[in-house]
């Protein structure tokens, strides 16, 4: 856009033929009359607080001035300026009309209509304002490319172009200005004299990529690839900081299978300054998304990014898909970490690493890090429920009754969340033996969510430990094992169940049942070894109680059942 012309006032002054002040006839000596000179005193007043930048009283001055005089133009022209200065376009546009219409022979005026009629969108005045200057003055470039830019806003396409041939005359060849040539030709389905303009320019500037980039775009619109192509490769071996450049590049070497060629393009690009952070995140997620197979290059590009912005979240999330995709959990976590160090208010980074945590039972850093996320996210039921599940784990019970109930709270419209947040609520109210209400959460859990296989069976496993309402555990391991028989942890509750209430035989049954489904589970390895131990078979349970402790059982008493070769009651 062409800006509007700010002509100093001073400078404009010395230029006027009015009325204001008047030249004797021999030229020498200025004479006024003394009712003029409050007039005077009151314009050169306005003068000078516009000189001072006090805008307002300078137009609260040339306002007086009217009251005196209301055809000065000078006045006028003062006013369209300082009215510009306080942003009030539409008061500029009607003092600089005025002063047009005052002295129609000024070419200053002239100029201001010019400008300020193209700005407006008034393009038709504004061409005619240009013809008038172009003719006053043949040879000023300003006048010359305002006058094209208006001739294209109104459709003159050919004038247009023979004005920027005059404008060419004058400045001499100029990409930018051999583009807009070009591009005015194509408008009139004359490509031909728009590629010569562009050749013509070339030979002036063999290496300018904006011309290059420009026959570019047009043969890939006309669907001349292979011209396309070879304008591209050379534009990237004479601007090969041109980011874009090498992403079209990429692109159509991708297409045609030559994928290393692609990568190599692919990594130019992420290394360019001109392609910002979020285009390179769209690239990296296009393929995360759209590949079945995680190309070695890609890690690459990976590290490119990283190396350009270190200090960016975005660079450090997007490696942490990438390792998680690849399994690579603990590259995940570290680099999801590295990405929250730099930019805690991502809650999907966060979300990341809960869960994350969660899945490798890491409940010490669960409870740490979901603390820190609730100071950022204080509304979000599920980092509550995390934060009270991790906090269950560490047996710091009422903080877990804390965090549940005010995820219960935060709940909307999901029932199977709210189911799972008044479970654990049971879970918690059992750890301080307040098993009252730890049932009444399990019934409401159920009640939200009675299809629940884990539901059911954490209940009727935490009955079974509490030694409480067995027949109900009975009943619930029972419901659930007649969808889900082959599942070990299932077996193991129904088989605390019986081991619970006695029938050590049904138990045993049961344990061994689980542990050919699930052998490297301490809990269910450890329980089996109970039942052993109750079946008058101690070498057989000392045997799985060792390997219980092999495999990583919390169970404070284990040493003292494996010394003693006798069950004891377990303390976690």
């Amino acid at each position: 856009m062409i800006p509007l012309r700010l002509l100093p006032l001073l400078g404009f002054l010395f230029l006027l033929s009015c009325g204001t002040l008047k030249k004797s006839k021999n030229e020498k000596d200025v004479v006024f009359s003394a009712a003029a000179y409050p007039y005077i005193e009151k314009f050169h007043e306005g003068v000078r607080l516009k000189a001072r930048g006090e805008v307002q009283a300078a137009i609260d001055k040339f306002n007086e001035c009217l009251l005196i005089k209301q055809n000065d133009d000078a006045v006028y022209y003062a006013l369209s300026q300082l009215y510009l200065l306080k942003g009030n376009t539409e008061k500029s546009a009607e003092c600089i009309l005025t002063a047009s219409k005052l002295d129609t022979k000024n070419i200053w005026y002239t100029q201001e209509l010019a400008y300020m009629f193209f700005e407006k969108g008034n393009f038709q005045d504004a061409v005619s304002n240009f013809e008038k200057l172009v003719a006053h003055e043949p040879r000023n470039v300003e006048w010359l490319y305002g006058y094209a830019e208006s001739l294209v806003k109104v459709g003159k396409i050919s004038d247009a172009i023979k004005t920027f041939d005059k404008t060419e005359d004058q400045v001499g060849i100029y990409p930018d200005l051999s583009i807009q040539k070009f591009n005015l030709y194509v408008q009139l389905k004359q490509v031909d004299k728009g590629i010569l303009e562009i050749e013509k320019a070339r030979k002036q500037y063999p290496s300018d990529p904006q011309l290059i980039a420009t026959l570019v775009d047009y043969y890939f619109q006309t669907g001349k690839a292979e011209k396309a192509i070879a304008m591209l490769e050379e534009l990237v071996v004479v601007s090969p900081e041109n980011g874009r450049a090498h992403l079209a590049l990429a692109d159509i070497y991708r297409q045609k299978g030559k994928q290393k060629e692609g990568y190599a393009e692919l990594k130019i690009a992420f290394s360019c300054k001109d392609l910002d952070i979020d285009t390179k995140m769209k690239i990296l997620l296009s393929i995360y998304e759209g590949s079945k197979k995680i190309d070695s290059e890609v890690y690459e590009l990976i590290d490119v990014l990283i190396a350009q912005y270190p200090t960016e979240a975005k660079s450090y999330s997007i490696k942490g898909d990438f390792m998680l995709r690849a399994n690579n959990e603990k590259e995940a976590m570290l680099a999801y970490r590295e990405a929250l160090k730099y930019d805690k208010t991502q809650y999907p980074i966060w979300n990341q690493v809960l869960i994350m945590e969660y899945q490798q039972e890491k409940f010490e850093e669960l409870y740490a890090d979901s603390k820190e996320c609730l100071e950022y996210y204080p509304t979000i039921a599920t980092v509550y429920l995390l934060n009270g599940l991790s906090a269950i784990q560490l047996k710091k019970y009422d903080e877990a009754i804390l965090s549940l109930e005010t995820a219960k709270d935060l709940v909307v419209n999901d029932t199977e969340l709210e189911a799972e947040i008044f479970m654990q609520l049971g879970v918690a109210n059992f750890g301080i033996k307040n098993y009252t209400v730890g049932k009444l959460n399990y019934e409401k859990a159920l009640k939200l969510d009675p299809k629940s296989s884990l539901i059911k069976n954490n209940y009727a496993y935490h009955l079974a430990l509490a030694k409480l309402d067995l027949d109900r555990a009975f009943n619930l391991i029972e419901e659930v094992l007649s969808e889900n028989s082959e599942m070990a942890d299932f077996i193991d509750t129904k088989g605390l169940v019986l081991f619970q209430k006695g029938q050590f035989k049904e138990a045993l049954f049961q344990m061994q049942k689980a542990f050919l489904l699930k052998p490297s589970d301490k809990t269910i390895v450890e329980h089996l070894g109970d039942c052993f131990s109750k079946t008058d078979n101690a070498d057989k349970a000392v045997e799985y109680w060792i390997k219980a402790k092999e495999l990583g059982s919390k169970n404070q008493v284990l040493d003292k059942k494996i010394d003693k070769k006798e069950f004891y009651e377990p303390i976690y």
